[in-house]
């Protein structure tokens, strides 16, 4: 998989850094057995899984296609979600964090997590959890309600050039992928990126019922967020944020034929508490590792139109110390950091 660079401005470089080194680092040979010591594998008696946003969202969708597929290959024998929403999923941090040594518990977690920390200015962070790995990564969206006036970001973006206020954009949480992507756009288009009228929500669907209702001219989530809209005729797609515009979804630009550095993908991954003990994280590592490699994963890979960016265990943990120290960096730069 390939590594972009970029020479935009610094902020903005700094983002497009962060989104592609997300969704492109290569994945990892190492296996949980490599990783752990573990040599054999039991399947997991029950589980508990944290989706830190509403129903609807980016990681309600991987948390869901998570337990189908854990279930699925008989990875876990009961697996539950449950939706604990609020501040870019540090709410759903500050619960789980505290909860050291605990089994039978995993959380959704990713690159607006590791945002919410520092613009939230939280007291517990990502350090406070045990990578177990990064799954997917997935493009952003851009969409209108059907019969908008703007049929491509070019004509979206020059409307909120002329008057920023006219136009609401609906997305997640403030700092967020949605939010950086936004944020990236307006360098591009020459408009103060705090300028925008951005509208934060806690989840996909609920930004869905504000473009629907006409609350707001224009939405910006992951591309799974809008599919089932989108496929309707009930949203058109303006623009997604991949270098070709070849997914099963149709919008009127992909971010690469504007221009090759605006592509930007976010990522979601799955942590533990902290403190676990040896065994449970090498169970943990060696199911997820199992999924992966699962027919039911790939399916949800394929339906969601998500990239494989799996890296696990010492390799992700590693990473994730990398990512940390970028997503601070633009989100001083963007006005955004506490």
């Amino acid at each position: 998989m390939k590594i972009s660079t970029f020479a935009r401005a610094a902020a903005v470089g700094t983002v497009l850094l962060l989104a592609l080194t997300a969704c492109s680092s290569p994945k990892s040979d190492k296996t949980p057995s490599a990783d752990s010591g573990a040599t054999a594998f039991t399947p997991l008696t029950r589980l508990e899984l944290i989706a830190p946003a509403a129903p609807g969202s980016g990681w309600d969708q991987t948390a869901r296609a998570t337990q189908g597929a854990l279930q699925t290959d008989e990875l876990a024998k009961t697996v539950t979600v449950n939706n604990v929403p609020g501040a870019s999923g540090t709410v759903a941090l500050a619960q789980v964090a505290p909860k050291k040594g605990q089994k039978d518990l995993l959380i959704m977690s990713g690159l607006a997590m590791m945002s919410g920390v520092v613009t939230n200015g939280t007291s517990v962070s990502l350090d406070d959890l045990t990578p177990i790995a990064r799954l997917v990564g997935e493009h952003e969206a851009i969409v209108v309600p059907k019969g908008s006036p703007f049929t491509n970001a070019d004509e979206l973006f020059a409307a909120i050039k002329k008057d920023p206020k006219s136009v609401a954009i609906a997305g997640g949480s403030a700092g967020s992928a949605d939010h950086l992507f936004i944020g990236l756009l307006a360098q591009h288009y020459g408009v103060k990126p705090s300028d925008v009228n951005y509208v934060p929500y806690s989840g996909g669907g609920e930004a869905t019922t504000a473009l629907l209702g006409g609350k707001v001219q224009a939405g910006i989530a992951g591309t799974g967020e809008f599919a089932a809209q989108i496929e309707s005729g009930e949203l058109t797609g303006l623009l997604v944020s991949s270098l070709k515009n070849d997914g099963s979804l149709t919008f009127a630009q992909a971010a690469g034929e504007i221009d090759p550095t605006l592509e930007f993908a976010n990522w979601r991954s799955i942590m533990a508490p902290a403190g676990i003990d040896a065994k449970l994280r090498a169970q943990y590592l060696a199911a997820i590792e199992k999924m992966h490699a699962g027919d039911a994963w790939k399916a949800e890979l394929k339906k969601n139109e998500w990239l494989d960016n799996y890296i696990a265990g010492d390799e992700f943990a590693g990473w994730l110390k990398t990512e940390n120290t970028r997503v601070q960096s633009v989100l001083k730069d963007l006005g955004l950091a506490k």
